[in-house]
């Protein structure tokens, strides 16, 4: 794994944009994609690192003042297509007594379900396969068609064939698929291009039908193509394997409360990745990583936590603020 300078690091992370609907009905924003940006960000502030998001956005007040929250938070927003017809999708989330939360969605005015429909799409594509690090989810491939897919899986292709990173959570959510079986066959599409995968144990049952121990899961994504697994197991932590041999056992970090779980892997995965892709620490550190700022944004309603979560040691006070 070959580092690149943090400030000179092209981050970018495909996917959609969201409305949020909090059970405490309060009205905010996320995704699962946003989240990671977010959080990536207030990591990676210190490094000079900023990543980019590549979506589609609608161009009324709403959009625009969501936009303009990512940009506040450190994330790129150069390459957010605009599209006057469409607005942005929506999800609610619903809690349990514990704080695991179960999402319904709102998708028929997504703009960024568009993507591939402007103009830009194709510049913006070749932006994108100059990446260090390409960030896709299973989400993303769902709201998509197969020819769209195909392209996405023709970018991924192209960022780990120059040499970068391509990282992968599948984030299975069935609804946005007509079975399990056809977003596994999207996924296989894409396995060869995917360097790190990130599957959660849960998503990975959901996939494949059958809950398996964390040593086969992970033997399952390294067959696809990847180099890294990374399964995310919830409260019982996470483990890593790798093409090299490597076996790691993480354990989870104690929250001091658990609010709210969304987000909870996203932030993982950001943690992960600024560890692991742009500082350059070995597995089980940056696993660790991922644990401790899982653990503390569960601790906050929405996906969103306050600004001062996720940023370490030599960050400016200021940086993040919404």
């Amino acid at each position: 794994m070959e580092l690149v300078s943090p400030n000179s690091v092209r981050i970018v992370l495909f996917g959609e944009g969201m409305v949020e609907e909090r059970a405490d009905a309060a009205f905010a924003w996320g995704g699962d994609v946003v989240n990671t940006a977010v959080y990536l960000a207030r990591q990676a502030a210190r490094l000079g690192a900023r990543p980019e998001l590549m979506t589609a956005m609608g161009a009324d007040p709403g959009s625009d003042a969501i936009v303009g929250a990512w940009a506040a938070q450190g994330v790129g927003v150069a390459h957010v297509l605009r599209d006057p017809a469409r607005t942005a999708g929506s999800y609610r989330i619903s809690l349990a007594p514990d704080g695991q939360r179960t999402f319904s969605y709102d998708r028929e005015r997504s703009a960024a379900r568009s993507f591939f429909e402007h103009a830009e799409a194709d510049g913006t594509l070749e932006w994108a396969a100059g990446a260090d690090i390409l960030y896709l989810t299973g989400i993303t491939l769902s709201i998509f068609g197969e020819a769209a897919r195909a392209r996405i899986a023709e970018l991924a292709r192209r960022v780990r064939e120059r040499g970068g990173e391509v990282v992968f959570d599948a984030n299975y959510r069935a609804p946005g698929w007509p079975s399990p079986a056809a977003a596994w066959r999207a996924i296989e599409a894409l396995g060869p291009a995917i360097s790190i995968a990130m599957p959660s144990s849960d998503d990975h049952a959901g996939l494949r039908g059958v809950r398996s121990p964390p040593a086969e899961i992970a033997s399952a994504w390294l067959a696809l193509g990847a180099r890294e697994a990374v399964v995310k197991l919830g409260p019982d932590g996470a483990f890593i394997a790798n093409a090299d041999g490597a076996r790691v056992a993480v354990a989870a970090s104690i929250p001091e409360r658990i609010i709210d779980t969304t987000a909870a892997g996203d932030s993982f995965n950001a943690a992960y990745i600024a560890a692991r892709l742009i500082e350059g620490a070995p597995i089980e550190a940056a696993a660790r990583r991922g644990a401790a700022l899982a653990a503390e944004v569960i601790a906050w309603p929405g996906a969103i936590a306050p600004p001062h979560v996720g940023r370490l040691a030599g960050q400016p006070a200021d940086e993040g603020a919404a």
